[in-house]
């Protein structure tokens, strides 16, 4: 008998499974016909291909045909098929649901999320359009620039002139902001529509604050116009410098404070950005991040003196890390790979990859973590990172120590 309910139950969530799956299609297939398709994101890998992160869609045209452009996102890299409708329909039948438990739909009518849980009824929730204007088919599209460089704020930072040249000697910081919106906005499609309308931006060490007002401008263009955006800096006149250039901007929304990363105060953060913060500063920052459930964490790591001294040299390592420059870079190298490691325990996807070019600075990798919105068991994860701390005798981390994460203890999977 009870078998017999349990099957019951099943078939039912299929129903819903099915009818979810059937009405999010229709509009898909319904917008494509219309022109009215501006973008798909697949999300929350099941891990069938443990290397992929998502894939993004959009309507490309090509010699007057009208296909779907997949990009395909893994960690490392990014790879763009383009597809017929009559072959992408059923390849989009076939991964959603198996290999991606999250679908994000927008048109220019509304937005329509699908989600896939466990043991619970598809979901299928519908909202306003992100905008009325249809999509750009060209599939060779002219590379913009993604800050202009007529704005004001620029101009007062000291980046650019009137007429809109860049200052001799600023093209590095310029071609920096740049690259990190560019950055920026790929990993607001990985977050998705989890992220609140009116997200709360936070720059811990911002400096002169290049950074935090191209990122708060930036999700104003997308469409996060009552974003709220905190600048943290240790040095007082740069905060007061920074401030009535927000100011005299009308950014009303964005506000600059003094203070160290550890101890800085704020309720809450959605997206948490700490770009070259000193060694364990950037474990604070994504400390924070992780404490209060930020979306999105983005940091780019600077001066890495805590693990080196820890580190025990492998037998099979020694004729590599007998050289200082090689153990030094070791060094950085397992630091980040334990901080993304961290990050993965802590129920997000996290990735590391070059920000910018080493021409503009040596330290130019960069660590980004997008929230999961399951909760999934961080066994494996866990153990992992303790494998990789004790192949190298690392005992203690700040990001651990401030997560809970115990380096030392066994690492087996608990049966």
């Amino acid at each position: 008998m009870r078998r017999h309910a349990a099957d019951d139950i099943g078939k039912d969530l299929n129903n819903v499974e099915d009818i979810a799956k059937g009405q999010f299609f229709e509009r898909l297939r319904t917008a494509m016909a219309a022109g009215e398709f501006i973008r798909m994101n697949l999300t929350v890998p099941t891990g069938r291909d443990p290397q992929i992160r998502a894939i993004n869609v959009r309507p490309v045209r090509l010699r007057g045909e009208d296909l779907f452009s997949f990009v395909y996102r893994y960690a490392t890299r990014d790879v763009t098929k383009n597809i017929p409708p009559e072959d992408a329909y059923p390849l989009l039948d076939e991964i959603i649901g198996s290999e991606f438990l999250s679908a994000f739909l927008s048109t220019t009518k509304e937005v329509a999320q699908l989600g896939f849980r466990k043991g619970r009824p598809t979901r299928l929730l519908f909202g306003k359009p992100e905008g009325a204007v249809g999509p750009d088919l060209r599939h060779d599209r002219v590379r913009q620039k993604a800050i202009e460089p007529q704005k004001t704020w620029l101009q007062s930072l000291g980046v650019t002139m009137a007429d809109g040249g860049v200052k001799a000697g600023m093209e590095p910081k310029f071609r920096q902001m740049n690259r990190f919106v560019e950055i920026l906005g790929h990993l607001l499609d990985d977050v998705g529509p989890s992220l609140r309308r009116d997200p709360v931006l936070v720059d811990m060490g911002c400096g002169k604050g290049y950074l935090t007002f191209a990122a708060y401008e930036f999700l104003r263009t997308r469409g996060y116009t009552e974003s709220k955006g905190l600048g943290i800096e240790l040095r007082p006149e740069l905060v007061n410098s920074a401030q009535k250039l927000a100011d005299s901007c009308g950014f009303d929304g964005l506000k600059f404070q003094s203070g160290e990363i550890a101890s800085a105060q704020f309720d809450r953060v959605d997206i948490l950005m700490a770009l070259h913060a000193c060694d364990t500063a950037t474990d604070d920052a994504i400390a924070k991040g992780v404490q209060l459930g930020a979306s999105l964490i983005v940091v780019a790591p600077c001066c890495h003196k805590e693990v080196r001294p820890q580190m025990d040299t492998p037998p099979v390592l020694e004729p590599v890390l007998r050289h200082g420059i090689f153990r030094e870079r070791n060094a950085e190298i397992v630091t980040d790979a334990m901080r993304a490691q961290m990050l993965e325990c802590a129920g997000y996807s996290a990735k590391v990859f070059e920000f910018i070019s080493p021409e503009h600075t040596s330290k130019n990798v960069m660590i980004a973590a997008v929230r999961r919105p399951v909760v999934e068991d961080n066994a494996e994860a866990i153990v992992a990172l303790r494998s990789l701390a004790q192949f190298f005798g690392i005992k203690h981390q700040r990001l651990a120590d401030l997560l809970k994460l115990d380096l030392v203890a066994p690492t087996s999977v608990p049966s």
